[in-house]
Parts: C-alpha cells; sequence; structure tokens
C-alpha cells in the first residue's frame, strides 16, 4: 500500500473511531425547553453497573463521565481541557448517569449527547441519547414585587400551565407551607407541612394553576415566598423556582384596635 492510500486508511479508522465514541448514528433526540434560571436533568433510563462507562458530550465537546469504576468521576473542567463553561453547575447520579444542568443560561443551549459503553465479558456494545436543550431568555429566577395593605388578600399566580405530574411547593423565607403533589388529593397547607402556625386557616391553594392565596395578610406576612416547580418527563426533569417579594402596608395594628383608636380620636375631638 503506497504512502497516499496509508493515509487515507487512517483518516477513515479516525472517523470511525470518533462516530463510536459519540454514540451510534440514528440515535432519536428529545427536545427539551426550559427557562433561563431553571435546573434540568437528562435522564439516562437505566441504572448503572460496573461494567458500564457513561459519557456525556455538549456540541461534541466531552463535560461530563462515569467510568466502570463508579467512584472515579470527572465533571466539566476535569473531562474538557480547562473549558469552565459549567463550572460547579454540573451533577452527575451515580446510580443512573443521569446528568444534571443547574441555573441553566441561554448559551448552554445545544445538544447534549450521552454515549454508554458496555463493558462487559459476554458482550460489548454502545447505545446512546440525544437531548436538544433550548433556553428561553425570559429568567425563572426574576423575583415579582407585591405590594398590599394589611387585612387584604393576596394572591401568588406563578402563571404556568400546570401538570398532572408536576409537583408545586411554596416557601416562606425557606420554611414549607405548602404543597401540590402530582395526586391533586394529596395537598397540605401551612400546619401540616410545618410547625409555624403563622398562617393558620389563612392559605388557600388552586388545584389547576398551583397559585397561593393568603387572606387577612398582616405586617409579619412580609418577606420572600418562593414557588418551586418540578416537572416530570419521562426522559428529563425540569426543576423550576419563582420568586415573590411580598410588602404589606400597615400599622401593625389589628383592625379591633384601628377601630378603638379611632373611637378614642373622635371622643377627644368632642369633648
Amino acid at each position: 500500500m503506497n504512502q497516499v492510500g496509508k493515509m487515507s486508511l487512517l483518516v477513515l479508522l479516525s472517523v470511525i473511531l470518533i462516530s463510536i465514541d459519540h454514540g451510534a448514528s440514528g440515535v432519536g433526540s428529545d427536545e427539551v425547553s426550559v427557562m433561563e434560571g431553571d435546573s434540568v436533568t437528562l435522564n439516562t433510563g437505566v441504572n448503572t453497573t460496573r461494567q458500564e462507562d457513561f459519557r456525556w458530550y455538549y456540541n461534541g465537546f466531552r463535560i461530563a463521565q462515569i467510568n466502570g469504576d463508579i467512584n472515579k468521576t470527572c465533571t466539566d473542567v476535569q473531562c474538557n481541557e480547562g473549558n469552565e463553561r459549567f463550572r460547579d453547575r454540573l451533577k452527575l447520579d451515580h446510580q443512573t448517569g443521569s446528568l444534571t444542568i443547574m441555573n441553566i443560561t441561554i448559551t448552554d443551549a445545544g445538544e447534549y449527547t450521552l454515549n454508554i459503553i458496555s463493558n462487559s465479558r459476554d458482550s460489548s456494545r454502545n447505545s446512546g441519547k440525544i437531548f436538544n436543550v433550548t433556553v428561553q431568555g425570559v429568567s425563572a429566577a426574576e423575583i415579582d414585587e407585591v405590594k398590599k395593605n394589611e387585612g387584604e388578600s393576596v394572591t401568588l399566580d406563578p402563571a404556568v400551565a400546570r401538570k398532572p405530574n408536576d409537583v408545586m411547593t411554596w416557601y416562606f423565607n425557606e420554611i414549607l407551607i405548602a404543597e401540590i403533589t402530582g395526586d391533586l388529593i394529596d395537598i397540605c397547607t401551612d400546619v401540616q407541612c410545618e410547625d409555624d402556625e403563622r398562617f393558620r386557616d389563612r392559605l388557600k391553594l388552586d388545584h389547576q394553576t398551583g397559585s397561593l392565596t393568603i387572606r387577612n395578610i398582616t405586617n409579619t406576612d412580609s418577606g420572600e415566598y418562593k414557588l418551586q416547580i418540578n416537572i416530570f418527563n419521562s426522559s428529563f426533569s425540569v426543576t423550576r423556582v419563582k420568586r415573590f417579594s411580598l410588602s404589606v402596608i400597615g400599622s401593625g395594628l389589628s383592625p379591633g384596635a384601628v377601630a378603638g383608636i379611632c373611637v378614642a380620636v373622635v371622643l377627644l375631638v368632642s369633648a
């Protein structure tokens, strides 16, 4: 074989090896749409064994890997020769090989490819999955500012379409106060969720939208309300967070106390 023939053969072998390393062609792809600030988990759909390697690629560049020995794990910088695009934002599940991207940004949009290599003595095979991730530019981490007068009711509306399997959890200053699970009957509000009875008999959840209504609000209800939405799909899951900052304007006195003061002022003026 002449020199030109040898070079052609080497090029062909290189193409074949690259194709194998990045997964077999013809693998179907899943379309994943998220919002900026979301966390998304790309599921492998399998449980790992010590006979398998899991390799994750972003637009052709390796970003994460679990070797046959699940203790040998690299993510991002260790895998990708110092590329810090995903620094501290990738997480690998050692049981399934699934990849989680936290606090996703617009620049993270693209093709994520999973290559599973079986190193079993009985067989050697490759399989893979492709996820096409699009990221919407409106940040899911933005805070809605809400101002209300003391004694009024306020409804915190996430403005999303809730699906039956979605889990919605409400927090007040990081304390769990209300939750809707996939089963609409399994709902807890306030006292059942936590020991603080601050909101006793004043909370209402909308089963269809997940919106939270607080009745007869007081100054002590001011603070940050966080809604965590867990959206589940067969091939991926998304964790979305929406925040509301509630400011309650008022004297801090109960309606009865205010009425008493008004009566006293009227009597004083009359005298």
